[in-house]
């Protein structure tokens, strides 16, 4: 699912691990958290800088995200054209 726009409260927020491109050979790091509203919750993937604005009880919104399955999870991201905004 693409061009996503949700607003949820940080309820949840895992260590920051590094991660090699398939691609390219750099490295990155990421982390997930997991946000919430009265409709549900899912697990969000932060990348790189998006890990340190993000904190447990920020309200975040993400537009333009977009939704997929990882490891038979589904998760949202922000991705190269989106944006997160932290309340």
């Amino acid at each position: 699912m693409r061009r996503v726009t949700v607003e949820a409260k940080v309820v949840e927020k895992g260590e920051s691990r590094q991660v090699r491109s398939r691609y390219k050979d750099e490295t990155y790091t990421v982390a997930n958290a997991i946000i919430a509203d009265e409709t549900g919750s899912i697990k969000l993937t932060l990348w790189n800088e998006q890990i340190d604005q993000v904190n447990v009880d920020n309200t975040v919104k993400i537009e333009n995200g977009y939704v997929t399955s990882f490891k038979g999870e589904i998760q949202l991201n922000v991705g190269k054209f989106g944006i997160l905004t932290v309340e």
